[in-house]
């Protein structure tokens, strides 16, 4: 399939029984709800300690996910329906109000500590709200949603996630919906002593009977997110709380056309030192190496579809542009409409889920960018955008013989997160956790429907009858362009050196425009894709170049 093709009738009485007899047509290839076996929900409320502008105080986390009964060696462990609901006490609530704060919008950060045979490796449960308006009084309750890593382990014995340190984000609006002074809060809290169980979520046995305990020398477990169900949170290093994940090395964040590195930067840790970020090889690849990451879905469904995107990003503020390299999307069609409007017109509407992929994670892969800082200085960059929520591509057909015009929104809220800086040659240690302190923004065309801060790429295409598409069509890809708003950055820095207001001095701005190009896309889920659209291995022939 090289594009989408409508076949119309000059009639609307015509189009009107063709249009429902396609959707018809369609209705067995349509993915049915997935239904969990061998599953069993967690549901733990745990005391914690919160510091807020008034002092440290009590608070209660509670959160829910749903997980195996047990699993084989090798075999994934995905946690699904995770939900967090921290309620602040009634001081948090006054703490907003003295802000002159009327809309809270959070994002919550669980570290979840995966230990197996005396090893273990930290994950982030990431989650994100909607903006929630701040009561007059009483307690503050924020409830996120969030997908989460994916962990395998190649040794038997008991997986077991406990719940350790927690955090939350809090955007802070006015009434008139602008900033509060500050504009956000960080609040930091630590498990209660009193926390029963020692936290623990669950516990999951592995292997052939699920022995508890392992090998004398056990292969410890991986930390791998899934590319199914990707999340933004990026595991961590097997070290002690208190260290931080080493930066990447130059090698290790350089990618030759925007391919896998060779250890993820955020991974930390060698090969043979407790739980590790495991790159799988991909089965049947072609030898030799590929300009693009592994771009799979190990479980597809019958409308599920892969592709590249790739191109450029301007900095406005440093007069130049950044490659964003070749980057893999998963993609899951959702049903096909047809919509009457009352003008007379006939439109086609589909509106499907998306998720960047890179190394099982909600991600690009790792990207460089050299500008001239204060017009003289060089100054290089590692960075990486990361997923931070649904990400969603709604294509609006109008069917006007001979011609149909498609129109694609692509909305993602996805945070600038920065690995390493070199000015001049010289490192400037940003620390682990520099991002922008909310995902990138753009004009929303929708704000009613599509409230909150995100990316808004817009595709134009054309799809005569008997025909290949022109321009931009979701299944045979094409350019997609967008303006963007940089956010001020947050968390950068080591050693006691705050460099936050450097990087947003010298990057954060509105007016920065973006031109991608995504590749034709490979329908993953059928039984025989077509020539030109996979590889031998299922994913996407087609590698698009970027263009300015």
């Amino acid at each position: 399939m090289r594009g989408q093709r409508a076949a119309l009738r000059p009639t609307r009485a015509h189009a009107r029984g063709a249009a429902i007899a396609a959707l018809v047509a369609l209705a067995p290839l349509l993915p049915a709800a997935a239904v969990a076996l061998g599953s069993h929900e967690v549901d733990a409320e745990l005391p914690y300690l919160c510091t807020l502008p008034s002092g440290q105080q009590p608070a209660t986390v509670r959160i829910k996910a749903t997980v195996p009964d047990r699993v084989a060696v090798g075999e994934e462990v995905l946690p699904t329906g995770v939900g967090t609901t921290v309620e602040l006490p009634a001081a948090a609530t006054a703490d907003l109000l003295a802000l002159k704060a009327a809309t809270v919008r959070a994002e919550t950060l669980l570290t979840v500590a995966a230990g197996q045979n005396g090893q273990r490796t930290d994950l982030t449960w990431r989650g994100t709200a909607q903006p929630l308006a701040v009561p007059a009084e009483g307690p503050l309750v924020l409830t996120t949603t969030g997908d989460v890593p994916t962990l395998t382990t190649d040794s038997t014995g008991e997986l077991t996630l406990t719940a350790e340190g927690f955090g939350v984000d809090l955007a802070l609006s006015t009434a008139d919906g602008a900033p509060t002074t500050p504009a956000a809060l960080s609040v930091t809290c630590v498990p209660g002593q009193d926390t029963e169980g020692g936290g623990v979520l669950a516990t999951v046995p592995v292997g052939a009977g699920a022995p508890t305990g392992g090998p004398s020398s056990p292969v410890p477990p991986s930390a791998t997110p899934s590319s199914a169900s990707p999340s933004s949170p990026l595991p961590t290093s097997p070290l002690p709380p208190s260290t931080a994940p080493r930066p990447p090395s130059p090698a290790e964040s350089e990618t030759a056309g925007g391919g896998d590195t060779a250890q993820d930067p955020a991974a930390g840790g060698t090969a043979d030192s407790g739980p590790k970020v495991v790159a799988e090889p991909t089965p049947g690849t072609p030898a030799g190496p590929r300009p693009a990451p592994p771009c799979r879905n190990d479980k597809p469904t019958p409308t599920s579809l892969t592709a590249y995107i790739t191109g450029y990003a301007n900095v406005r503020k440093l007069n130049g542009a950044s490659l964003v390299p070749v980057s893999c999307v998963l993609i899951e069609q959702g049903i096909p409409e047809i919509d009457f409007r009352p003008d007379g017109s006939i439109h086609l509407l589909q509106k499907s889920d998306a998720v960047l992929s890179h190394q099982g994670r909600k991600q690009s892969p790792p990207f460089k960018a050299t500008f001239l800082t204060f017009d003289f200085m060089p100054a290089t960059a590692t960075m990486v955008l990361e997923q931070a929520g649904p990400m969603t591509v709604e294509s609006d057909i109008l069917l006007v013989f001979p011609d149909n015009i498609a129109q694609t929104w692509i909305r993602a809220p996805l945070v600038l997160r920065v690995l390493d800086v070199r000015v001049d040659g010289t490192r400037l240690d940003v620390g682990p956790s520099c991002r922008t302190e909310k995902p990138l923004s753009s004009p929303e065309p929708d704000p009613a429907t599509y409230p909150g801060d995100h990316l808004v790429l817009l595709g134009k295409g054309q799809l005569l009858n008997g025909t290949d598409a022109t321009g931009y069509v979701l299944t045979s890809g094409g350019p997609l362009t967008g303006e963007v708003t940089i956010p001020a950055f947050k968390g950068c820095g080591a050693g006691g050196e705050n460099l936050d207001r450097l990087l947003t001095a010298s990057i954060s701005g509105p007016g920065n425009h973006l031109k991608q190009i995504q590749g034709q896309t490979c329908a993953v889920g059928v039984e025989v894709p077509t020539e030109g659209q996979c590889t031998e291995d299922r994913q996407p022939y087609v590698i698009p170049k970027p263009e300015r």
